[in-house]
C-alpha cells in the first residue's frame, strides 16, 4: 500500500525507489538544493521529474529550498520545453511564498503562450508589474501573439492600448502582430486605422503590414483596395515579394479577374521573382473555376518545364473544377496521373472526387475510389460516408445507404456520424415513405446524444403532415422551440403547406401570422398555397386581402398567383372581377398560360358565358398554346347544354386537325352530347377521324365511338361510312 501511494503521487512523476532512499538522508535545506541542482543539470525528461518531485517532498517536509534553487528549477524546466512540470513548480512556489525571479517569469510569460494559455500569461505579466519588475515590449508582443492566435483579438487590442499607459511604445512586431490578429477576424477598419497611425508614428509599416492588410481584404472581396496597397508600397519603395503577389493574385482569381491575375503573375516574371507552386494552383483553381480548361492546363505544362513540381493542392483544384464541370470521368484521368507522378492524394482530394463522381450518378466508381482510400491508409472523414449515403440516397439505393450508414454506427473505427448523415437517411428515407423507419433513426440519434438540428424537425414535420399523423408533428414543432432552434422562413413554409393539405387552415393562417411576428418575411410560396386553400373554402374575401397584401409587400405576385385568384373569383361567378385580374396580370408583364386559359374556359363554360369562353379560346389558339383535352371537354359541355350543335361539330373537327386523342373522359362527354342530339341527325358525316392510338393514354377510334353511340341510344340512326 505505501508503495503504490508513493507511485501515484499528485505530480504524476516517476519516482524511483533510490531516489526515496536518498531522499531520507538529506537532514537539511542544503542537502536539497544539491540535490536539486544536481539533477537540474541533466535536463532529460527523467531528471527533472525526479527534481520536480523532490520539490513537492521537500517542500512537504519543511525542508523548503531557497528562492534561487526553486528559481533555478523552474528556469531548467522552461529551457527544456517541459511546460506542464513548470507550471506545477511555479504553483508550488506561489503556494509556499517563494516568490520567481524576472527571468522565471519571463520564461513563463512564453510557456503559458505556446501552451494556448494567453491569459495565464497576461496574469503572469500582471505580477511581474505588481512586483516592480522592469519588463519590455518582448513580453507584451509575446502575449499578443498568444491572444492573436487565440481568436482573443478584443483582449490583445487592449493589452496594446494599455501599453502606452505604461510608457512602452509599440514596435513593428507590435503593431503587425495587431493588424495580422484584425484581419484575420475581419475587423478591417480598425486595422486600416492601425497602418494609418503607424504612418503618423517612428514605426513605419513593412511589407508583412501590407501582405497582412492585402490578405484580409482579398479574403473580404475588396481586392481594389488591396491593389492600392501594392501601390502604395512600390511609391514607398518596400520589397514586393512572393507573398505578397500570391496574396493578390489568389484575391483576384476568387472575384473572377483572371486576366488582372495573370498579369500580375507575368510581371512577377519581370521582375525576377519566381513564381512559388501556391502562385500556380491559384492560377489553375481559377482557371478551373472558370471552366477554361485548356489554360488551366497550359499553366500546369509550364509549371512542370519549369521545375516546380504540382502538389496535393494543385491537382486538387484541378480535380475539384472538373467536377464541378461535370466533368468526373477526366477527374478521375487526372487523379491516376497524380499517383502517377509519385503525389499522394489527401482525403480532401479523395472526397472531391467521389462527390464528383456521386453527382454524375457514378455510384460505383465513387466506391472504387473509396476502397483506394482504404488501402492506401487515408481514414475517410464524416464528410466521405456523407456523400456516397447522399449518393446512394439520390439513386434510391436507400437500403445500400443504410447499410453504410449502420457501419458507422457499429464500428468503432469509423468516424461519428454527424447531423448531416443522419438527415440524409432520414430524408432518403421520407422519399420512399418509409416514416417509421426516418422516426426510428431520429430516436438513434437522440440515444446517442444529438438532438440533430432544425433541418432534422423540419423534415420529419414535413412527412407527419403528409401523413395526416398532425399530433406528432405538433409534437416535433414544440421540441423545435425547447431546444432553442429558431424556425426559418422554410421551416414555417413547410408547416404551413402541410396543414392546408391536411385542411387544417385555421393553423395554417396561425403560423402565417407568427411568421411575421417573427420578423420573417412570407415568401411566394407561403401566400400562394394560403390563397389556394382559402379559395377552395370559398373564402375569397380573405384570399383578396392576402393577394392585395402580397402586392402592397416586396413579394411580386406570379403567374401562379394570379391563376389561384382568378379561379377563385369565377368560381365565385365575380367575372367582371376576374376580367380585371387578367388586365393586371398582362399590366405585370405576366402571359397567361395553359392553366390560365383552362381555368377561364372552364368556369366560364359552366356560368354559361359560352362567348366569353369562346373568346378566351381564341386568344389561347392566337398566342400559340394547344389546347388540351380538358378545355376541349368544358367547351363542348357548355356548347352542349346551349344546344350549340353547329359549335360542338366545328370543335370537335378542330380536335381532329390539331390531332387530338380521345380519352375516356372526353369521349364520354361527346357520347352525352350526340345522345341528347336529334335522332335524326347523320352522325358519320358529322363526326371527324380521331387518333386512336397514342403512348400510355386511353383513346378510342371513330369506329368505336360509332358504336358506343348506338349501344347508348338504339334509336339514333348511323349511316354506314
Amino acid at each position: 500500500m505505501m508503495r503504490r501511494s508513493l507511485y501515484s503521487h499528485p505530480t504524476n512523476c516517476f519516482i524511483s525507489p533510490n531516489f526515496l532512499l536518498h531522499f531520507k538522508l538529506f537532514s537539511s535545506v542544503s542537502d536539497v538544493e544539491a540535490q536539486l541542482r544536481s539533477l537540474c543539470a541533466k535536463p532529460d525528461k527523467f531528471h527533472l521529474n525526479e527534481a520536480v518531485s523532490l520539490l513537492h517532498k521537500a517542500v512537504n517536509s519543511s525542508l523548503l529550498p531557497s528562492q534561487s534553487a526553486c528559481n533555478y528549477l523552474l528556469e531548467s524546466l522552461v529551457k527544456s520545453k517541459n511546460y506542464e512540470l513548470a507550471f506545477s513548480v511555479y504553483s508550488k512556489m506561489t503556494h509556499v511564498g517563494v516568490l520567481p525571479s524576472f527571468i522565471s517569469l519571463s520564461g513563463l510569460i512564453d510557456s503559458f503562450v505556446i501552451a494556448k494559455k494567453p491569459q495565464m500569461a497576461l496574469g503572469v505579466l500582471g505580477l511581474m508589474f505588481k512586483r516592480g519588475f522592469i519588463f519590455g515590449v518582448y513580453n507584451i508582443n509575446v502575449i499578443l501573439k498568444g491572444l492573436c492566435r487565440n481568436s482573443e483579438v478584443y483582449e490583445a487590442l487592449d493589452l496594446f492600448n494599455r501599453m502606452k499607459k505604461i510608457n512602452i511604445l509599440p514596435d513593428i512586431v507590435s503593431y503587425n502582430t495587431i493588424v495580422n490578429g484584425l484581419c484575420k477576424e475581419k475587423r478591417l477598419e480598425k486595422a486600416v486605422d492601425l497602418l494609418v497611425e503607424m504612418e503618423g508614428s517612428n514605426c513605419e509599416p513593412n511589407s508583412f503590414t501590407y501582405c497582412s492588410l492585402m490578405d484580409g481584404l482579398c479574403k473580404d472581396g475588396r481586392v481594389e483596395e488591396a491593389m492600392n496597397l501594392l501601390e502604395e508600397m512600390k511609391r514607398k519603395g518596400l520589397e514586393v515579394d512572393v507573398v505578397v503577389y500570391v496574396t493578390l493574385i489568389s484575391g483576384l482569381c476568387s472575384k473572377g479577374c483572371l486576366h488582372r491575375g495573370k498579369a500580375l503573375f507575368d510581371e512577377m516574371f519581370e521582375k525576377g521573382i519566381s513564381p512559388n507552386v501556391v502562385a500556380y494552383s491559384c492560377l489553375i483553381n481559377g482557371f478551373c473555376k472558370k471552366g477554361l480548361w485548356r489554360e488551366a492546363t497550359a499553366v500546369l505544362q509550364t509549371m512542370t518545364e519549369r521545375g516546380i513540381q504540382p502538389d496535393v493542392h494543385t491537382y486538387t483544384c484541378m480535380i475539384d473544377g472538373l467536377c464541378k464541370d461535370g466533368r468526373a470521368r477526366k477527374a478521375l484521368d487526372l487523379f491516376d496521373l497524380m499517383i502517377e507522378k509519385g503525389e499522394e492524394p489527401s482525403t480532401v482530394t479523395y472526397n472531391v472526387l467521389i462527390n464528383g463522381l456521386c453527382k454524375e450518378d457514378s455510384i460505383g466508381d465513387a466506391f472504387k475510389i473509396f476502397e483506394t482510400m482504404l488501402e492506401k491508409g487515408k481514414r475517410p472523414d464524416v464528410f466521405s460516408y456523407n456523400t456516397l449515403i447522399m449518393g446512394l440516397c439520390n439513386k434510391r439505393k436507400v437500403d445500400e445507404a443504410m447499410k453504410l450508414f449502420c457501419s458507422l454506427l457499429e464500428d468503432g473505427n469509423y468516424v461519428e456520424p454527424d447531423a448531416i448523415t443522419f438527415n440524409t437517411v432520414i430524408q432518403g428515407l421520407c422519399k420512399e415513405g418509409r416514416l417509421d423507419e426516418a422516426v426510428e433513426i431520429y430516436d438513434t440519434m437522440i440515444q446517442r446524444g444529438s438532438s440533430g438540428n432544425l433541418l432534422t424537425c423540419q423534415i420529419l414535420i414535413g412527412e407527419y403532415l403528409k401523413a395526416g399523423i398532425v399530433d406528432k408533428a405538433i409534437e416535433l414543432w414544440k421540441r423545435v422551440h425547447e431546444l432553442g432552434f429558431v424556425p426559418s422562413s422554410t421551416t414555417y413554409s413547410v408547416m404551413i403547406d402541410g396543414f392546408c393539405k391536411t385542411h387544417m387552415l385555421n393553423f395554417a393562417k396561425g403560423l402565417f401570422s407568427r411568421m411575421k411576428i417573427s420578423g420573417l418575411s412570407p415568401t411566394l410560396f407561403d401566400y400562394n398555397t394560403l390563397m389556394a386553400s382559402l379559395c377552395k373554402e370559398s373564402s375569397l374575401d380573405q384570399a383578396r386581402r392576402l393577394f392585395q397584401e402580397m402586392r402592397n409587400s416586396n413579394c411580386e405576385p406570379d403567374i401562379i398567383s394570379f391563376n389561384i385568384m382568378i379561379d377563385g373569383t369565377l368560381k365565385a361567378g365575380d367575372i367582371q372581377s376576374a376580367k380585371e385580374l387578367l388586365k393586371d396580370m398582362y399590366h405585370m408583364g405576366l402571359t397567361p398560360d395553359t392553366y390560365t386559359y383552362s381555368s377561364l374556359i372552364s368556369r366560364l363554360s359552366k356560368l354559361g358565358q359560352m362567348e366569353e369562353a369562346k373568346g378566351a379560346f381564341d386568344n389561347m389558339i392566337a398566342s400559340g398554346i394547344t389546347p388540351d383535352n380538358h378545355i376541349y371537354d368544358s367547351l363542348i359541355k357548355g356548347f352542349g347544354s346551349n344546344d350549340e350543335t353547329e359549335e360542338v361539330i366545328k370543335l370537335l373537327g378542330q380536335m381532329a386537325e390539331m390531332g387530338a386523342v380521345l380519352d375516356l373522359e372526353i369521349t364520354n362527354t361527346i357520347l352525352a352530347f350526340l345522345c341528347n342530339s336529334s335522332e335524326h341527325l347523320d352522325v358519320v358525316e358529322l363526326l371527324p377521324n380521331f387518333s386512336s392510338e397514342e403512348s400510355g393514354r386511353t383513346s378510342i377510334s371513330c369506329d368505336e365511338l360509332l358504336k358506343k353511340i348506338q349501344k347508348s341510344n338504339p334509336k339514333l340512326q348511323i349511316c354506314a361510312a
